[in-house]
C-alpha cells in the first residue's frame, strides 16, 4: 500500500476488548472508566487518560444491549403524551429531557392523539421491549389496564392527570376545575360579562367534566344561567375550535363571553369569528387553557389559563427517577400549580 492511500476502516464496531489493547489496560478498567464505577479500586489519572484517548480513537460506543442484560437497566424512559403537535407538550417534553439527560437516560417519546388504541398500543410496546420507566398522559386507559401494565412491566410509572388514582402511580396534577372557576368568575364580576358560553370536550377526555364543572359553577354561585346552544364540543385541536366557531354564528345570538378548555380551540375560535367580521373581544371575549407560545402571537393575544408545563415535566421526571432509585418510596400527588394570564382577547 502506498504512502498516499488511506488504511482501510475496520469491518466491525470496536469492542471494548480493542479499547483495553490499544489502552494497555485489562477490560474491567475500561468498563469503570466507562461508567465511573468501582471506587474502591482506585485508576490513575494517566490510566483514565489513556481509556480515554483509546475510546476516541477508535470511535467505540459501549454496546447498550449487552450493557442492560449485565446492569438489568435499559437507560431508557418511555413517554406518551395525547398530541405533540400541541405546543402545550413541548416544554414539558423539554424538562423530561433535560432531567433523564442528567441521569444518563434516553428518552423515547410516543403521541396517542387522545385515542384509547393508540395508549394501548404504547402499552403493548413498553410490555415487549422493557424501559426502566413510564411517564404517560393518559386519557382513556382504566384502572384494569393500568394494573395490567403496572403487573407486566414491574416499571414505575408517573403520570399527568388529577383522574388517575392509583396505589401503585404517582401523579401530577393541575386544580383545573378551580382554575375554569376564578377565570370564569373574572369574567362575570370583573368583566361584567352575564351571556357567556362555553368550548368543552367529550366527558371521555378526563379534563373536560372536572372544567365545565368549574365553568358551571361559577355561573351558579354568579346567579346566571348558560344557554344550551352556547354549550359547544370541540376536540383539543385548532380545527375544531374552527368547527365549533361555524356552530356559534348559527346561533341566534352570540355569548359576549367564551370560557374555551385549551388554547389550540381557543386560537380556531378566535380566527374563525374573526373572518366572519366578529370583533374580539369588544363582540366576544375569550379565554383560552394552556399558555401555549401561539396564545402570545395571535392577534388579539389570547388571555388564558396558564399552566407551567416545563415545570410539569421536571416534575415528573424527577418523581420517576426519585422511585427509580428507590422503588419502596410511598406514592405521591404533586400538584403543580396554575395563573390567570390576562391579555387582550378578554
Amino acid at each position: 500500500m502506498s504512502r498516499s492511500e488511506k488504511p482501510e476502516k475496520p469491518l466491525r464496531p470496536a469492542t471494548m476488548h480493542d479499547v483495553a489493547r490499544l489502552a494497555q489496560v485489562s477490560q474491567p478498567t475500561v468498563s469503570r472508566v466507562l461508567n465511573q464505577t468501582g471506587a474502591a479500586i482506585s485508576i490513575s489519572e494517566e490510566t483514565r487518560t489513556r481509556v480515554l484517548a483509546a475510546i476516541k480513537e477508535l470511535n467505540y460506543r459501549p454496546n447498550v444491549l449487552a450493557r442492560s442484560l449485565r446492569t438489568q437497566q435499559t437507560q431508557m424512559i418511555a413517554v406518551l403524551v395525547a398530541d405533540i403537535s400541541n405546543g402545550f407538550y413541548h416544554p414539558i417534553v423539554r424538562g423530561i429531557q433535560n432531567v433523564a439527560s442528567e441521569h444518563n437516560f434516553d428518552v423515547m417519546i410516543a403521541n396517542s392523539d387522545h385515542l384509547y388504541e393508540h395508549e394501548k398500543h404504547f402499552c403493548e410496546a413498553v410490555s415487549r421491549r422493557p424501559v426502566d420507566g413510564i411517564i404517560m398522559v393518559p386519557q382513556h386507559l382504566t384502572a384494569e389496564d393500568l394494573d395490567e401494565l403496572i403487573t407486566r412491566t414491574h416499571t414505575p410509572l408517573v403520570v399527568l392527570g388529577q383522574h388517575i388514582q392509583h396505589p401503585l402511580i404517582d401523579v401530577i396534577y393541575a386544580q383545573d376545575k378551580q382554575a375554569v372557576y376564578q377565570a370564569t368568575r373574572w369574567l362575570i364580576t370583573d368583566r361584567g360579562h352575564t351571556r357567556l358560553g362555553v368550548v368543552a370536550v367529550p366527558n371521555d377526555l378526563p379534563p373536560g367534566p372536572r372544567r365545565l364543572r368549574g365553568f358551571m359553577k361559577a355561573l351558579e354561585d354568579s346567579g346566571l344561567e348558560v344557554q344550551p346552544e352556547h354549550v359547544l364540543i370541540g376536540d383539543f385541536t385548532l380545527e375544531g375550535g374552527r368547527t365549533v366557531a361555524h356552530q356559534l354564528l348559527q346561533c341566534q345570538q352570540l355569548p359576549t363571553a367564551l370560557v374555551v378548555f385549551n388554547d389550540l380551540m381557543a386560537i380556531g375560535v378566535l380566527l374563525e369569528l374573526q373572518k366572519a367580521g366578529v370583533r374580539i373581544p369588544e363582540d366576544v371575549a375569550i379565554v383560552g387553557y394552556d399558555d401555549i407560545p401561539e396564545a402570545r402571537i395571535v392577534q388579539p393575544t389570547l388571555t388564558t389559563i396558564a399552566h407551567d408545563p416545563l415545570d410539569i415535566g421536571v416534575k415528573m421526571a424527577t418523581c420517576l427517577f426519585s422511585r427509580i432509585a428507590n422503588p419502596t418510596i410511598p406514592t405521591r400527588r404533586i400538584e403543580s400549580l396554575t395563573r390567570f394570564i390576562q391579555r387582550d382577547s378578554a
